[in-house]
């Protein structure tokens, strides 16, 4: 099936739009897309009339223009008379807002609909989901446009059975400043899959790694989602859901998705180089990581810092999640030695951790950084910078970030999350640097390319 019309739409019809109530979900989608986005939007009741000045058809086959993507906000027992509608329409796909599916115990009838999507090619996302959210093109959530916090448009695309937490997701990844090319909850998952979802980011352009949360799968499967995921020519992220007795109870009863043995799944992800991240501070410090670097390495760790403390900080971190610290090589630290800034020449430490103190300036960070990346027993660098230190300018993020490209290892940034190191972060940001907001979070994305070891 061509899910273009569904991720790129031109046309848009929502069924279900209410004369009496605004706050109904198909209106606040109608109203937010059709004020705010590109995408022509047309509202559909069947009691047709005007809305806000423009005409609410009857029917999505009573608009003269050829439609893209319906967005489906009906009781579900409408909802197979609007599918069959569409697809005699010629409509290019839907996502199907409306519960009361298989989640509540009606899963013949969600079937019926699958059953007729399938045999007239007409892909769906849902029922029971968000929807698509692509940046500055289309928004299917019902979700008030104000109280929404977007993520910029980016590279990651994100999959998510639960509509929630890919709202949460969302948040995240502004506050860290991670940009999505496209995010998709599935809800039941009836017509479009995790497979399915593969097949579209492996082609996208605009998509460089892949996230998933799965709550769970069909019979069989899930063996076949980690086939597909570890042929991916992108990085694959997982975060699984249901890992517990109690938790995988509530994942069947949320979108009626078989749980299944997660020890089992978790051992076959890591054997097919999928990065399952633990918890949603994993999945985020992954994506960041694995946006920018794609290039696996074995884990050992050079680290940078102006501060011993955190240097300290970084060591306990990296050894708890399996990534290893190895002595600099005795010329490495000669050369960087030889320099530094007199000042600082014989109050530092080069052993790994380097700390470089709070004297150290611009110069001396970009020094040891050079010629650190340059050390055959380090496969990538955390560099914790202390921004408030006073050798240290507004320019140091887009100055590192020259190096680290030239160098070619992967190289990670630590900066405290606040609007007066803006100029800093957004100096490792706009030249695809990832830079952490914590020093744990340097480490996990330094996790990342180790958990990820493309085929």
């Amino acid at each position: 099936m061509d899910l273009k019309s569904l991720f790129k739409p031109s046309t848009m019809a929502v069924v279900g739009v209410s004369t009496s109530q605004d706050t109904h979900p198909a209106n606040v989608i109608y109203n937010k897309n059709h004020l705010r986005y590109p995408v022509k939007t047309f509202a559909v009741n069947p009691k047709g009339g005007i809305i806000n000045r423009e005409i609410l058809y009857k029917s999505v086959e009573d608009i003269e223009s050829d439609i893209d993507l319906a967005v489906i906000a009906v009781r579900a027992q409408f909802v197979p008379g609007v599918v069959e509608l569409c697809i005699k329409k010629g409509v290019g796909g839907a996502v199907i807002i409306s519960g009361g599916f298989a989640e509540a115990g009606n899963s013949s009838l969600q079937q019926y609909v699958a059953d007729m999507a399938k045999e007239a090619a007409f892909p769906f996302i849902g029922p029971n989901c968000l929807g698509i959210y692509a940046p500055d093109l289309v928004d299917t959530f019902f979700l008030p446009g104000e109280r929404i916090i977007r993520p910029d448009k980016g590279n990651i695309g994100f999959v998510s059975q639960s509509g929630g937490v890919l709202v949460d997701q969302m948040v995240k990844f502004a506050g860290q400043g991670i940009g999505l090319s496209l995010g998709v909850s599935i809800g039941n998952k009836a017509c479009i899959r995790e497979t399915d979802m593969l097949d579209w980011f492996e082609h996208d352009p605009g998509t460089r790694a892949i996230a998933f949360y799965i709550e769970g799968f069909n019979e069989g499967e899930g063996r076949e989602f980690i086939k597909k995921a570890g042929r991916c020519s992108k990085p694959v992220i997982v975060l699984k859901a249901g890992k517990s007795k109690k938790g995988i109870e509530a994942a069947s009863s949320h979108t009626a998705s078989l749980a299944g043995d997660y020890r089992v799944f978790s051992q076959i992800m890591n054997q097919y180089s999928i990065a399952e991240a633990d918890n949603e501070f994993e999945l985020t410090s992954f994506c960041e990581s694995l946006s920018c670097y794609s290039k696996a390495m074995d884990g050992n760790i050079g680290i940078i810092s102006l501060s011993g403390g955190h240097g300290v900080l970084a060591v306990d971190g990296c050894e708890q999640h399996g990534l290893s610290i190895p002595g600099i090589e005795q010329k490495t630290m000669d050369i960087i030695k030889e320099k530094l800034s007199p000042e600082i020449q014989n109050i530092v430490c080069l052993e790994n951790p380097m700390d470089l103190t709070g004297s150290a300036e611009d110069s001396d960070i970009l020094t040891t950084v050079r010629h650190l990346a340059r050390d055959k027993n380090i496969d990538c660098i955390l560099a914790l910078l202390i921004p408030y230190s006073p050798g240290v300018s507004a320019d140091i993020g887009a100055k590192l970030s020259q190096v680290a490209m030239n160098e070619g290892k992967p190289f990670i940034a630590y900066v405290p999350n606040e609007d007066k190191y803006k100029m800093i972060i957004e100096g490792f940001e706009l030249n695809n640097i990832p830079v952490a907001s914590s020093v744990e979070g340097a480490v996990l994305m330094a996790k990342a390319l180790k958990r990820y070891m493309p085929c």
